[in-house]
Parts: C-alpha cells; structure tokens; sequence
C-alpha cells in the first residue's frame, strides 16, 4: 500500500489556515505544518498555531525569513538568524510545540546543495533538531488548480510521499478535499511518518541520508 504524507509550508495564514485544519478534522488526518516567522507576527497567527497543536498536527520550523537558503549563505551569523532566532521566536510565542522539526528554505522546491552549510548542520546538531525534507513539490501556489492531478501521479509513483503543500491564500486549497477524496479512492494510507529517506537528521544525530547525501547538500566553498 503507498503511503502519503502531508506537510504544509510557510504558514499560518488566518485566510486558509483555519479551515485546513477543519478539512483535516473531518477526515481524521494529521499533518505537519511548516511555519515561518512572518507568518507568527501576530497574537492572531500565534492562537492559530496554539490551536494547530492542539488537533494533534506537528509544527515545523521553517526559517525566520524564508529568503536566502543556508548554504547560499553560509556564514554563521546566517545560520543563527534563520534557524535559533526562529527557534526563539517559536518557544517564546508557542510555548512546548513538540519535538524540534526543521524543514529549509528549498527556493521553490528544488533539492541540492544551497539547502544546507556547515554552519547550518553544527547548529541543528547543537539544538538536537530533526530535519524534515520531502519527495513532492506540485507547485499548488503557482498552479492552484492543476496541482491536484501533479500530486496524485508522484502519489502513484512512490512508495511513500511526503508532500508539500501551502496553506496560503493562493486558492489552491480549495481543491484539498477533493485531492484527499481521490487519494481515499486510490487507496493510500495517510499517515504522519516520514520516510527515513526525508529525514537527514534525527534529534540532532545524522542519519544515513545525511551521510550519503553530504557531498550534494553541503557547499563545496564550506
């Protein structure tokens, strides 16, 4: 039986958020939202994520600013910015939010050495974090309708998927009941596990993902 993930990035938005979560309720789902700091600059966003924790779903870090990748920018002071004072903010704002989850800025999806540096890598180790990645990008904010039929072909393909989606006001999210509708039909399990080959760290320790991949996802400059 194939298997489906579901995450979702650069969140919460009080516009879509609120009702993924209810789309994910009335199907007894579980997800990962990835959440980034532009987007908790309210007490609106933070009650939104509190509640986000409160059904049961995972929440990620997903970078400060969401603008330069870690190994585009390998420099230390980058490291700390996107990843501790995000870490921070989340503790400062969300209180116990569960295990510590990152997920990096991909620049629209894409794997490859601008993910991570050297510095990025120590600093996920000193904070004991997990590193989320994923295997299906179907680009629903620059597609809103067509990324449903895109992410059911990868959901065919793969033994097990870890999707990104984006609960943004883009409009794709309007079509996520029927996309879940068609996964139920085809008989995919959703769970929330993730495949260990998306996982390159586990609570601060490399995984052999990571050991394989190092040479693709660390800059050759570092």
């Amino acid at each position: 039986m194939n298997k489906l993930t579901l995450t979702f990035d650069n969140g919460p938005s009080i516009e879509t958020t609120p009702s993924v979560l209810d789309v994910l309720d009335q199907r007894g789902l579980h997800a990962w939202f990835c959440v980034i700091g532009k987007s908790l600059a309210t007490p609106e966003a933070h009650q939104l994520v509190t509640e986000t924790i409160s059904r049961g779903h995972r929440i990620v870090n997903h970078s400060l600013t969401h603008r330069t990748p870690l190994g585009d920018d390998p420099s230390d002071q980058h490291a700390q910015r996107e990843i501790v004072e995000m870490h921070s903010l989340m503790d400062d704002t969300l209180g116990d939010w569960g295990d510590r989850w990152f997920r990096p800025f991909g620049r629209g999806g894409e794997l490859g050495p601008h993910l991570f540096s050297d510095a990025s890598l120590a600093t996920l180790t000193e904070l004991s974090y997990s590193v989320l990645l994923w295997n299906s990008v179907p680009r629903d904010w620059e597609d809103p309708l067509g990324w449903v039929e895109t992410a059911l072909a990868d959901v065919i393909a793969q033994d097990h998927t870890v999707l990104v989606l984006h609960d943004l006001p883009t409009g794709a999210m309007n079509r996520l009941p029927e996309f879940l509708d068609k996964v139920d039909q085809l008989g995919v399990e959703i769970t929330n596990d993730v495949p260990d080959e998306c996982v390159l760290m586990r609570s601060g320790e490399e995984t052999l993902a990571l050991r394989t991949a190092l040479i693709e996802l660390t800059p050759s400059s570092n």
